[in-house]
């Protein structure tokens, strides 16, 4: 019986560890506090002191996303249908599931939409993206493919998606006209002269 102790202890912390480094992993990706903790077995101090550590500052307060009119807006809707493209594949063809498959999803989302020399923050962050995970699960969103060009998109599982057309084929008018996105532009006609 004292055998069996050590071995039931030895599996708690590797289990504690591996526990840690999907933490650890998630907070590198910029993870939301309700996120981890609802993707981790650690204690909610345990967590505050692990994002400490790496991030230098205390995690953000703050509701998570609860409305699935963000993914449907113009470029929120492309980021969200490239990364939940790249994740729908994971699940396909590579075995990876969970918090797993959305972290893989999410990393290669990352390297696909990276802007070199920007320091420009993602359209979708990892809390986002796994939000809509969920909202794709519980049918709230779904995948449609546009009659244009033939690629899926997020939309509302409840309009009417007959003949659906993409915000990449029917660009609205007021797309791309921030700020950010003139000062953007400015930078790369001025690298160009």
């Amino acid at each position: 019986m004292d055998n069996q102790k050590p071995v039931t202890v030895a599996k708690s912390v590797v289990n504690e560890s591996e526990q840690i480094q999907l933490a650890i992993q998630m907070i590198k990706l910029g993870a939301r506090l309700q996120l981890l903790e609802s993707q981790t077995t650690l204690s909610r101090e345990r967590l505050i002191k692990l994002y400490k550590e790496l991030k230098g500052v205390s995690p953000p307060k703050g509701m998570l996303p609860f409305s699935t009119d963000w993914f449907l807006t113009w470029q929120p809707n492309i980021h969200a249908s490239i990364f939940y493209n790249i994740y729908k594949f994971m699940l396909d063809y590579t075995g990876v599931s969970g918090i797993q498959a959305i972290i893989k999803a999410y990393s290669l989302y990352l390297q696909q939409v990276e802007i070199e020399g920007s320091d420009a923050e993602p359209v979708l962050s990892l809390t986002r993206a796994w939000t809509l995970v969920r909202f794709v699960e519980s049918k709230m969103l779904k995948l449609q493919s546009c009659s244009c060009c033939g690629g899926n998109f997020i939309v509302n599982t409840y309009d009417i998606n007959h003949r659906y057309v993409c915000n990449l084929c029917h660009v609205p008018s007021r797309a791309g006209k921030t700020k950010k996105a003139k000062a953007l532009t400015y930078k790369v006609v001025s690298m160009t002269a």
